[in-house]
Parts: structure tokens; sequence; C-alpha cells
């Protein structure tokens, strides 16, 4: 007889089991002859080793598939228990790594949806660092924030680090309420928003506390060196020229970096440069650093969104003339 301890400190146990724990029913009914407890977020299970050994290649087959898709039904618990082939079935018709970057929260499929999206997964397969410049709404930080949690899954990398610069946007951010980290919040908010849609709250309140995920403004970057890491600058346009050249020279060993900018909507002073519009002269003929221009076509926003676009660059044109 033997005794072993699973930790689920990744994975809420109602997230894995159900409210009434239905699913670890459909487990004690498989495996009649061990004993199977849940505790927190323990599962304690007892019995004869070999039996222990069995459930343990089911066990890990689950945690495999809620791992990839972040939901796990009684159904998909049933076959894996009647299978013996050690393959996770697809959830749904048609689906391929290639495509689906990031099974999200509630089983969302998260993927590149537009022509310029798809180019920015497939210029990440070859370069170790893009730019993507486009306006509001086309999926920039998204699709970004997709391809990192994708190489983090895949153990292509061992964090991401995900950073704004903090420039103030029409507002005063003296005046903000709060500590330091208080006021700086709202500027990263977009990126949280990303991340709860891609992990499980518990397995990314998890992330954040160890430092698998890190999120921080632009200046905390300053005489750090980023090894096996994926770091995704936003709002580069926001970032002047010895930032930005600050930024870029983190990169470390294994690491790989993508930069997102609206060269249209720059809130910098008036008497300093964007660094993100002079990285395109800079940077456009070194290899391995990749450039994608997403535009209007690419916006997946309301439809209102492409309209507002156009008419703010039809008045900008007029305004060059």
């Amino acid at each position: 007889m033997g005794e072993k301890t699973i930790n689920l400190e990744q994975i809420h146990p109602v997230d894995l089991f159900g409210l009434k724990e239905d699913k670890l029913k459909l487990l004690r009914k498989a495996f009649p002859k061990i004993k199977i407890v849940l505790r927190g977020d323990k599962l304690i299970i007892a019995g004869k080793e070999d039996e222990i050994e069995r459930f343990e290649q089911k066990i890990n087959r689950i945690f495999q598939h809620y791992n990839r898709y972040n939901k796990i039904t009684e159904e998909n618990i049933q076959e894996i228990l009647a299978d013996e082939t050690g393959n996770i079935k697809p959830e749904v018709a048609g689906d391929d790594l290639s495509d689906v970057l990031v099974h999200g929260r509630n089983g969302m499929l998260i993927k590149a949806r537009t022509p310029n999206q798809k180019r920015m997964v497939n210029s990440f397969k070859k370069n170790d660092m893009i730019f993507a410049i486009g306006p509001a709404g086309t999926g920039k930080t998204y699709t970004a924030v997709a391809i990192a949690v994708n190489a983090l899954k895949n153990k292509e990398v061992k964090r991401i680090i995900l950073t704004r610069p903090a420039v103030e946007a029409g507002e005063n951010l003296g005046f903000l309420p709060g500590d330091l980290k208080d006021k700086l919040e709202p500027y990263l908010q977009p990126l949280y928003d990303a991340l709860r849609d891609m992990i499980p709250m518990a397995k990314l309140a998890t992330y954040l506390e160890d430092g698998t995920i890190e999120i921080a403004p632009l200046a905390f970057m300053r005489g750090r060196t980023l090894d096996n890491a994926f770091a995704i600058l936003d709002e580069a346009q926001n970032a002047t020229q010895n930032q930005l050249k600050m930024f870029l020279t983190r990169m470390g060993k294994s690491a790989r970096f993508i930069i997102t900018g609206d060269i249209t909507q720059i809130d910098l002073p008036k008497n300093q440069s964007s660094g993100l519009i002079s990285s395109t002269k800079l940077l456009k003929n070194i290899k391995g650093i990749d450039f994608i221009f997403l535009n209007e076509k690419d916006v997946i926003r309301h439809p209102l969104v492409n309209k507002i676009i156009d008419a703010y660059e039809e008045e900008s044109n007029k305004l060059k003339k």
C-alpha cells in the first residue's frame, strides 16, 4: 500500500472537478481500488502502487487537457479514462496549434484573425524581434500577448515581461490617488485584461506572484538583462529614442521581443520625438528584426472604429497639404 499527494496549486479545484466534485466522482468510479480525497488544493491518493501509478497517468492527461484548453468537461474526462493511446483529442474540429495560439478562459479560441496579425505570428517563427505598428483596435497588443503566452506554455521561454511607458495622455499622473503602484496601474491595465482572457485566474495570480509574468513600467527595465524571457514593449510610440534603445539593449540570451505602438497617438511632450518612428529607419535592415504595419483592415473592434480611424486620417491628410 502507498500514498501520493498531488498539488493543484495552479489549478483551482472547482475549475477542475466542479462545484459538487462531479468530475472527481468519475475518477473514483474508474478507480474503485484506491481512495481519492480532495483537501483544499491537494489531491491525496492511497492504495496499491500500480493503481496509484495508473491513476497518475490519467490525472496528468487531465491536467494537460486543462492547461491546453483552460477547461475540461465530464465528457473529456470520460474520453481520457477510456482512451489508452495517450493522445489528447482536439477540443474542436480542425484544432491546430499553428492556428490557435492560446485556448483562453471558458474555451475561448485565441488566434490571429487578420492577415497582418497572421504576419505577426509567422514572422515571429523566423525573427527574435518584431515591431507591430498600427492604429487602435488592430489587435497589436492582444496578438503579442497571445504569442508570448503560447511561448511560455510551450516552454520556449521561462518568463514573460510586459512593459509600457508611463506617459500622461492628457491626465496628470501626480493627481491620481494612491502610491506609485496605484498611480501606474491604469497604464498597465490593457496588459492585465489580455492576460485574464488567456490564463485561468488562479494560475495567473501564481505567475504574477512568483515572477513568471512581470508587468512593470518601462523605467523599471533600466540596468536589467532579460535572459530566457519574452518581453513586450507596448505603446512604444510614447518611448523616446533613448528609452527605446535602453529597452532593446536589455535583450539577453534566448530572449524574444515584440514592440507595439501607434505612431498616430503620440503623447510625448512637443520637445521630445518618438523613438518608435526613428526605429523604423534605424533598424529596418537588421537581420532578425521585422516590421509589421497593421491598418484599418485589421480592426476587430466595433465597426465604428474603422470609420473613426478613416475620419482622423482624412483630417490629418488635409492638414499636411
